[in-house]
């Protein structure tokens, strides 16, 4: 990857890990979560099963929120994340929380160059792909980390849902916006505050690639794993669309449209 692009993402997330850390929004309360409160969703905790007892990476992590909720749940957790930051914190919460865990500061391509250890479970979740150039070397990679018989989960943006303009205050309606293809040269934007949370931060460039839905399944089918289930959910956990409201069930659905369309996909894949 081009290093004005790893170098701009990574400043991005090291401001974001301490905006939400301090943000004490729906997406991110660190005083909840040194409550007792989990920030599992249900669709994970049901689809991945019990984990009790077993060896869980966490890829791009952020600072440990999820990671940490499954080392409740009885998992021994490893999360790594590109963010100096975020890993900062992560350990200052798995300290607070009175949690064990292993944070490792890596891009994750680069993981397999300071980390020799294999899991029985590789996991990741939201807003996690579009940072990434290559998913060949990402389903390489998460083969690499997999013990035999070990599985990979995913919890996802519905990549045919990022098409669409979410960025127009007044739009009422699904609009076509973005491409929904791989391109390698990466769409630019400029970020001056962040999904969770109100706080304005000093404008800084991001840079991001879109994957379809069949780069994500090939690049692991081309790994070596075999795909246990993909699941699709007209509902997500972030207000993506200025027309979408949490419903009774505290998922995002759309409201006043035509049709339902996926927001969010589940996968399972073992080795």
């Amino acid at each position: 990857m081009n290093k004005k692009y790893f170098d701009a993402n990574k400043e991005l997330w090291d401001a974001f890990a301490r905006l939400h850390y301090e943000a004490e929004s729906e997406e991110y309360s660190v005083k909840a979560f040194l409550e007792g409160q989990n920030t599992l969703k249900s669709y994970e905790l049901k689809e991945m099963g019990n984990v009790r007892g077993k060896s869980l990476l966490h890829l791009q992590c952020h600072f440990g929120l999820d990671t940490l909720s499954w080392a409740r749940e009885g998992a021994t957790v490893t999360g790594t994340d590109i963010s100096s930051e975020g890993v900062r914190l992560a350990k200052l919460l798995a300290k607070q929380a009175k949690l064990k865990a292993n944070f490792i500061e890596s891009n994750l391509y680069d993981l397999p160059k300071v980390l020799t250890e294999k899991f029985d479970i590789v996991y990741t979740s939201i807003g996690v792909l579009c940072w990434l150039y290559d998913l060949k070397e990402w389903g390489k990679i998460i083969t690499h980390f997999l013990k035999p018989g070990g599985f990979f989960y995913i919890a996802e943006i519905h990549p045919f849902s990022m098409v669409f303009d979410n960025e127009t205050e007044d739009i009422k309606d699904l609009q076509v916006y973005y491409n929904y293809f791989y391109h390698p040269e990466p769409m630019e934007f400029t970020a001056d505050g962040s999904y969770g949370s109100d706080v304005k931060i000093e404008p800084k460039k991001e840079y991001e690639w879109a994957h379809s839905m069949s780069d994500i399944i090939n690049s692991l089918i081309e790994a070596g794993l075999r795909i246990e289930f993909l699941n699709e959910y007209p509902f997500t956990v972030w207000k993506q669309f200025p027309f979408a409201e949490k419903g009774p069930d505290g998922y995002c659905h759309l409201k006043n449209q035509k049709a339902e369309i996926p927001l969010l996909f589940t996968l399972k894949a073992t080795k």
